[in-house]
């Protein structure tokens, strides 16, 4: 194998220093190590940490084997030590941070795992269509991943670079056990990963990354060419890119035919005369004293006719004078519910509400607020405060849910909330929902959180599991 990884590095246009390092090299004749790390914290800081962390996992990843995964996370627990430490030692060092992807590539089995940390990228190129496999830990790398921002709008957001997890951010990552985004995935002859910084994917919209990745040249050559392209567009931040290939030849299975002989002895039993043997003339060599089977099967299926026929006219005689009068059928009135008057009004509340805060207090609703039927939200960003001690609460009639949040809504709070006795208390549809002080009590379901996918399309994601914690985590921009 020749020619199966690369890295390089540039400073962009618009930056006086770099702050990105990588690292691509083979481990032993089993591994390929690459890695993209983009410091934060600006001039020497931001280097100082992406330092730390390249020096960390290059000594966590001396002797790769077994389960990799669990080394990749080890690897980013020793860097974030070593940039904790850091910025307690030196002061001038104490907003730094860093970012990084990390892929350990099993060459004997075809596969790669990873690791990743804010908002550098791990893409795979399949079949010459390139796939996104990390996720942007960031507010806009969410919108943009589930669909409510377009990757052109995403590209020039005016928040684009505020990111909510990095290397030397928390003191403890373990704390959460979804802090770090780990994975594994095959890595087939032919494929190829790109792991890079955003100062690549602010400037190069996808299409273009993967025109120029499936061009016949070499692992180098695409490196320059995509760092002179993110440079051509404004280049306004450090960029790196590091590729990996599988140049295995691709494995071919021939299709099996089936032999000749098979379909031909499976024609043969099912011959009219396939149980006796057959004579040079071709009749059949059964005894001459046995009735053929066809007639017999004939008079006992007249036998039968008969029967059936006797038996029906006696049961016409015996009903002939027997009148039944039809049942008249039992009208059961459909049970109407109506809605009280605190529900209608919050509902009214909801549809006429002027900007996105709705809020609640204790002189305008009176707790507990009964909810007959779910309110129907259908708007695209509303944030919902209790200002007192108001508790939705399900009517006995009401087995269902109290908030139902269409699709359209991409972005919903609640913040100081209390359910009680819901089936289902939240129903959400693809939105980015925040619960802020939420509780729920005797509730079958607190959150169900509907994923609706476009119909007849292929869908490339990842679907993660939310964890809750009683924190939210504070945003840093790079």
């Amino acid at each position: 194998m020749t020619d199966i990884f690369f890295g390089c590095t540039d400073t962009g246009k618009q930056r006086q220093n770099n702050e990105d390092t990588f690292i691509a090299q083979q481990a032993d004749d089993k591994f390929i190590i690459a890695c993209v790390i983009d410091g934060v914290g600006g001039y020497a800081g931001g280097e100082v940490a992406a330092a730390l962390a390249r020096e960390s996992i290059l000594q966590r990843l001396q002797n790769p084997s077994g389960n990799v995964v669990p080394m990749l996370v080890d690897c980013f627990n020793l860097a974030n030590q070593k940039i904790i430490s850091e910025k307690q030692t030196d002061k001038k060092h104490s907003s730094m941070a860093c970012v990084a992807t990390l892929a350990v590539i099993d060459i004997e089995k075809n596969i790669f795992n990873y690791a990743h940390v804010g908002d550098t990228r791990l893409y795979l190129l399949r079949d010459n269509s390139l796939i996104k496999i990390s996720h942007d830990q960031s507010f806009v790398g969410f919108l943009e991943d589930s669909g409510r921002l377009t990757e052109e709008a995403a590209m020039k957001h005016p928040k684009r670079n505020e990111i909510n997890k990095a290397l030397g951010f928390e003191t403890q990552l373990a704390k959460s056990d979804d802090y770090i985004e780990t994975g594994q995935s095959p890595f087939l002859p032919g494929d190829m990963v790109l792991l890079c910084s955003d100062g690549l994917t602010d400037m190069v919209d996808k299409q273009t990354m993967e025109g120029i990745l499936t061009e016949e040249t070499s692992l180098k050559e695409k490196c320059a060419k995509l760092i002179a392209q993110a440079n051509a567009n404004g280049g306004k931040d450090n960029i790196t890119v590091v590729l990996v290939k599988n140049n295995k030849n691709p494995l071919q299975h021939n299709a099996t035919m089936p032999a000749a002989g098979v379909a031909k002895s499976v024609i043969n039993e099912n011959r009219p005369d396939a149980r006796g043997e057959e004579s040079p003339t071709g009749k059949s060599t059964a005894p001459a004293g046995n009735r053929p089977r066809g007639i017999t099967a004939v008079i006992l299926l007249s036998l039968l006719t008969l029967l059936f026929l006797g038996t029906t006219v006696w049961q016409y005689m015996q009903n002939r004078n027997r009148v039944v009068a039809p049942a008249a059928p039992i009208a059961v009135a459909p049970r109407v519910i109506e809605k009280n008057k605190q529900e209608i009004k919050l509902q009214q509340s909801i549809n006429n509400l002027k900007g996105n805060v709705l809020i609640l207090t204790d002189t305008g609703y009176q707790s507990p607020v009964v909810l007959t039927q779910p309110i129907s939200v259908n708007r695209d960003t509303i944030i919902i405060k209790n200002k007192g001690k108001i508790v939705f609460r399900a009517d006995t009639s009401n087995k269902g849910t109290a908030f139902d949040f269409s699709a359209k809504c991409s972005y919903v709070v609640l913040d100081s909330v209390a359910f009680s006795g819901f089936a289902t208390a939240i129903l959400s549809r693809n939105n980015n929902l925040s619960l802020n002080n939420t509780s729920f009590l005797a509730c079958g379901t607190p959150v169900q959180y509907l994923v609706v996918f476009p119909q007849k399309k292929y869908i490339s994601c990842a679907i993660t599991p939310v964890r809750f914690k009683a924190d939210s985590l504070p945003m840093i921009t790079k």
